[in-house]
Formats: C-alpha cells, structure tokens, sequence
C-alpha cells in the first residue's frame, strides 16, 4: 500500500554517502554514494518521486521512486544472478 503525500522540498546534507528523509513518521535512509559525501542538497518530493539536487551546483545527483517496504534505498540495484 502506498503512501500520498504532499509536494514538498527539504534541505540537508550528505552524510555518511546517505540523506535521510522522513515520510509518514517513518524514516528513509536514500544512498547517494560516498563522491557527493558532505554536499548539501534540495529534496524534491512529490508522492513517492523523489529528486536529489546539489544546493549550489543545481546538478540532479540522484531520482528515484521511494520503496516504502525498505528502510534504505539503494544506489542501484544488485547484480542479477541466473540460475
């Protein structure tokens, strides 16, 4: 079940090569990757899309669809195995 909320935007910085955000009471660790470590950035939220900007440099570092089964959203996905 998905949760709608409002559009919005927040300000933070990168640490620890993650943001994190609260939606709903819960909190949502985003990776970003440890180059953008200590950048401060915009969060543009609207629903569960969600984009990363750099506050000085205006460059999106990241989007994504929030995940809301998981706690962390990863940069990218896992490698595929076959079996």
């Amino acid at each position: 079940m998905s949760q709608v909320i409002e559009d919005s935007w927040h300000s933070a910085e990168i640490r620890h090569r993650t943001v994190t955000l609260r939606i709903g009471g819960k909190r949502y660790h985003i990776g970003v990757g440890r180059t953008h470590a200590r950048t401060r950035v915009l969060l543009l939220v609207q629903d569960l899309d969600i984009r990363i900007i750099d506050a000085a440099t205006g460059e999106l570092l990241r989007q994504l669809t929030l995940d809301t089964s998981r706690n962390y959203q990863p940069t990218r996905q896992p490698p595929r195995t076959t079996p």
